[in-house]
């Protein structure tokens, strides 16, 4: 890994360290706010389901005006802005916690802070190092991963000694993580390139929203593919969980599932990168390969039924997401020119509906009729999926990257 990152400006690794700070410590909190809901405030899981429910939908808002508001304020201003807000409100649910309202409204405003964020830093990674952007999406994805990995493993151990330590630590990475972006960003020249473009406040004479929004084959049939996927892939939390305990099998056997995932996402690499060299050269065929591998994972749940199936389709579905998490941002920071901002947070919007929607209908079809069912909806969601990516590679194929991403 170390090797691999020599081949990178020190700016970059440095940037690599900070994301990987911040991944852990928001992982630290989001694995316990349904424990916390339930064990230390003593309400109902749909009271739990109910915040959660809240949070996601802050996070949608936020990647929607997060790539709004990235001409208007300017890069610095937001992602240090959003960055402080979110550790705010981090820093105070130990302290609001009692108030239920309040408490949830608090969940609404870590949501759409934390979110809020996202556009502007992959459409700055985009800009500033655009000669090799796919491959820092890729790397960044995986450092977030590693992250994750961290601090989920973390999480556990925190909340047998307190909840709320778990919450002020996600704050201080996330007030460091703003800290290191004031520092760096102050230290960033405007080059050649888009760089200079995120002290601007608007569009110059550029076109509107609604012409933005009119642009749909940039964006739509992509997001849409992302929405459908994240739909399917809650089956593995309102499928193959409630599966795992109601065969008896330890707890633990789920748990050991998203540990292959984490590996799997810092080993795979080799096999994503020759997938992409010999398979999927572009973004699109990326995303189209992605759909493929998930569809796969579902089709072998359904022919096998068993925990090794189980295995073998978070390994075909982990390859899958290692496929498409880079490729979006990338496809829209090589096409939609001064306007990715705006169609990263458009699209990171759309896709998390998938998010929010999928856990409530996979879990009352596994009420009625059982696993198989759901790995039967999952797979008719990646088919649609590939349907939608496919669709969007044809309507892009002889694309030109244009100013603001817009047709002529």
């Amino acid at each position: 890994m170390m090797r691999w990152l020599d081949n990178y400006p020190k700016e970059v690794r440095i940037f690599l360290l900070a994301s990987l700070v911040n991944a852990t410590g928001s992982a630290l909190m989001w694995p316990l706010t349904t424990m916390y809901v339930f064990d230390e405030l003593g309400r109902t899981m749909a009271n739990a389901g109910f915040v959660i429910l809240i949070q996601s939908l802050g996070g949608i808002f936020g990647q929607l005006l997060g790539g709004s508001l990235y001409h208007r304020v300017g890069v610095k201003k937001l992602i240090i802005g959003s960055l402080a807000l979110n550790a705010l409100g981090l820093f105070a649910l130990p302290w609001i916690s009692a108030y239920w309202v309040v408490f949830i409204c608090a969940m609404g405003w870590i949501g759409l802070f934390s979110s809020l964020s996202l556009p502007a830093i992959q459409a700055f990674i985009g800009f500033r190092f655009a000669e090799r952007r796919g491959e820092l999406f890729n790397i960044i994805y995986v450092a977030n991963n590693i992250g994750v990995a961290i601090g989920t493993a973390l999480s556990g151990f925190l909340a047998d000694f307190s909840y709320h330590l778990s919450f002020v630590l996600n704050g201080v990475t996330s007030a460091g993580f703003a800290i290191f972006f004031w520092y760096y960003l102050s230290r960033v020249e405007p080059d050649q390139g888009e760089v200079h473009l995120t002290k601007r406040k608007t569009f110059p004479d550029g076109p509107g929203v609604w012409a933005l929004l009119g642009n749909t084959r940039l964006y739509l049939f992509m997001s849409l593919g992302v929405l459908f996927l994240l739909f399917g892939n809650s089956i593995w939390n309102t499928g193959v969980s409630p599966y795992i305990i109601s065969e008896g099998m330890e707890k633990r056997m789920y748990g050991l599932l998203w540990t292959l995932n984490g590996v799997l996402i810092f080993v795979g690499q080799p096999f994503t990168s020759w997938v992409k060299r010999t398979m999927a050269r572009t973004s699109t065929a990326q995303m189209t390969a992605s759909a493929v591998f998930y569809g796969m994972a579902y089709i072998v749940m359904i022919t096998m039924y068993s925990y090794p199936g189980m295995v073998l389709a978070m390994v075909l579905a982990t390859f899958g997401e290692m496929l498409i998490s880079p490729a979006t941002p990338a496809f829209i920071s090589e096409h939609a020119g001064r306007a990715a901002p705006f169609y990263i947070g458009i699209s990171g919007g759309i896709g998390a509906v998938g998010r929010v929607i999928g856990p409530y209908a996979m879990g009352v079809m596994y009420d009625k009729q059982g696993l198989i069912p759901v790995a039967w909806l999952a797979t008719g969601t990646a088919a649609i999926a590939l349907l939608g990516f496919v669709l969007h590679a044809v309507l892009n194929r002889n694309r030109e990257v244009k100013e603001y991403g817009m047709d002529t």
